[in-house]
């Protein structure tokens, strides 16, 4: 093997005349006769190599080369002809011109050409993953990921942070998803859990004595995936002691802010917008809004007030609420787009039914306009401010449940009517106050919202045992684009509220003690005020990378079936194994 001087990528005009030597991948070839141009591609790009037949040796190796070999190669630069540079290339106003060439590896035929475009199905791709991961966009997501985790870290270090590893078998801490679970060989009939997240064990550390505490954390949820979940995913784990919300909140703002520049050179304004769980709900129906585009959430309870029309009479005397979406288009909305978009939130939320009146040039028109009077038209035109398009409106005594139906609408509507036109914008948000408790409709019960060590506000204090559901607390999430990138909260300190906050789930004194003993008698000997928060890794560089599956910022992910198409994982043990571990499969 020739040793390296150049990447593919470095190799530019400024380096013409000189000899450079690269290793890499054949990417394509191309044989004129006399010619044989070869194109190698490296982790950094791609340069093109000239053989000719001068060097009948080189040229006959060049002759012999196909896709995905691998080669190292040194040659002369040159420049291209004006009519030959490629404005494509990081390296296209150049070429070399071979002066030696070693085959180090040959390769079969790949399974799929290794190109930005996707030439081959998910499941192929991920079987072959180690040729996927050669398509210089996938190369180019996890170099982008590498250099932002590096950015945060120069960041963090210089806020005086320690990076501190949390072990990875852990006790069983149940914290809304299912574990996943380890035999103890050792010690048969018990169990670890791997971490949904390292949450009690930052806690500890605060009480420790390290005050200022992260790490890049892989977590474990045996849940149902999606698109932007995997079983096994990483996240920026903080936590900080004698800090409020606003600290946290100046803390990630500045490291997104730098990190962004640095490796992207994107600038962003802060402080980020903030705003209240109730807020959010009540203008955009979700606790994630998208603010690359307008479509607010409008109440019209006054507005249909005593209107004769029965569904709305009920819901507003129910204290329900009749919320609408004005929608501005020219798009002509028949009643077979209407009953689809319909079913959809009918099946996802359970309501009555999405009602609509059409707008022409400021006059309603259309859908359950006829059963209004002329005034009750006029207060909608005049509230709604529309003009041509069409007013959807969802009514329900469950003022939540018509608050989350519209919130989905609302995204519907934006991608049916493309509102988003910039996918590079970056519009941050963070949502706070939200409650601590919410009602756990699989058995009625309370339970926590979020997690039960967060701290309520201290004038919701007084309502935990009366009214639990009336408790606000400090918790907050960043949201980007629409996206939930990450939640924290100030953390409980105290042993009797601690104590307290669990009884209220109908958590008895022993199981507490069972399941958190460990960090309640921690709270014994001197906790500091603590908060802290985690951003999830993935779902941030699957963003900014503009990737639409977080499966395509990590390196080897598993399927939505939480499988591992490459080593098949998972797998089965054999008899010795589950015999070692006590362990018998019904």
């Amino acid at each position: 093997m020739l040793k390296r001087t150049n990447y593919c990528a470095e190799i530019n005009k400024s380096l013409t005349g000189k000899k450079v030597i690269i290793n890499g991948w054949v990417h394509k070839r191309r044989d004129l006769g006399n010619l044989i141009f070869i194109l190698i591609r490296d982790i950094t790009g791609i340069v093109q190599v000239v053989f000719d037949k001068d060097s009948e040796r080189l040229y006959n190796i060049a002759d012999s080369l196909n896709q995905e070999f691998v080669v190292s190669i040194e040659g002369l630069v040159i420049e291209r002809n004006k009519e030959n540079i490629n404005p494509e290339m990081k390296s296209g106003e150049i070429e070399l011109k071979a002066t030696n060439i070693i085959v180090l590896s040959k390769s079969e035929i790949p399974p799929f050409v290794v190109d930005n475009r996707e030439t081959a199905s998910e499941e192929t791709r991920l079987k072959f993953r180690y040729i996927d991961l050669r398509r210089p966009k996938l190369a180019n997501n996890l170099v982008c990921r590498s250099r932002f985790s590096q950015s945060i870290r120069n960041y963090l270090f210089k806020q005086r942070f320690n990076e501190i590893e949390t072990p990875l078998l852990i006790k069983s801490t149940p914290e809304g998803a299912r574990d996943y679970v380890v035999p103890c060989r050792v010690q048969p009939g018990k169990f670890y859990a791997l971490p949904q997240s390292p949450q009690l064990l930052k806690q500890l550390l605060m009480v420790s004595g390290f005050d200022k505490y992260y790490q890049f954390s892989k977590c474990f949820r045996d849940e149902d995936l999606r698109a932007d979940r995997q079983p096994e995913f990483t996240q920026l784990d903080l936590e900080m002691s004698f800090v409020d919300e606003g600290d946290i909140f100046e803390l990630m703002e500045g490291l997104l802010k730098h990190s962004l520049k640095e490796v992207l050179d994107i600038d962003i304004e802060t402080p980020f917008l903030r705003m209240t769980y109730y807020e959010a709900m009540e203008r955009f129906g979700i606790d994630k809004p998208d603010l690359r585009f307008d479509l607010e959430l409008i109440t019209l309870n006054e507005e249909f007030k005593n209107s004769g029309f029965k569904v709305f009479d009920s819901v507003i005397e129910n204290n329900g609420r009749v919320g609408a979406i004005a929608l501005e288009t020219k798009n002509e909305y028949s009643r077979k787009n209407i009953s689809e978009l319909e079913e959809k939130l009918k099946k996802e939320f359970s309501i009555g039914g999405l009602a609509f009146m059409k707008v022409k040039n400021g006059s309603l028109d259309a859908g359950i306009t006829k059963f209004f009077n002329d005034e009750i038209k006029s207060n909608i035109l005049t509230k709604t401010g529309i003009k041509n398009g069409i007013v959807f409106i969802v009514a329900d005594s469950n003022r939540e449940k018509a608050s989350l139906a519209l919130g989905k609408l609302r995204n519907m509507l934006a991608k049916k009517e493309g509102l988003i036109s910039d996918n590079k914008e970056l519009k941050f948000l963070w949502i706070t106050d939200f409650p601590l408790f919410e009602i756990d409709e699989e058995n009625g019960n309370i339970a926590p919202k979020h997690h039960i060590f967060s701290m309520p506000k201290e004038e919701h204090i007084q309502y935990i045992n009366s009214d639990p559901l009336k408790v606000i607390g400090k918790l907050y999430d960043l949201v980007l684009n629409g996206s939930e990138l990450g939640s924290g909260s100030i953390r409980i300190h105290d042993f009797d509220l601690q104590k307290k906050m669990l009884n209220v789930i109908n958590m008895s004194d022993e199981e507490a003690e069972e399941r958190f003993g460990f960090l309640l008698e921690a709270f014994k000997y001197g906790a500091p005020p603590h908060g802290g928060f985690a951003l999830g890794f993935d779902r941030l560089i699957m963003i900014l990378t503009g990737e639409d599956s977080i499966r395509d910022v990590i390196a080897f992910p598993k399927t939505t079936s939480g499988s591992c198409l490459m080593t098949s994982a998972p797998d089965n043990l054999d008899k010795s194994q589950l015999k070692e571990l006590k362990i018998a499969l019904t």
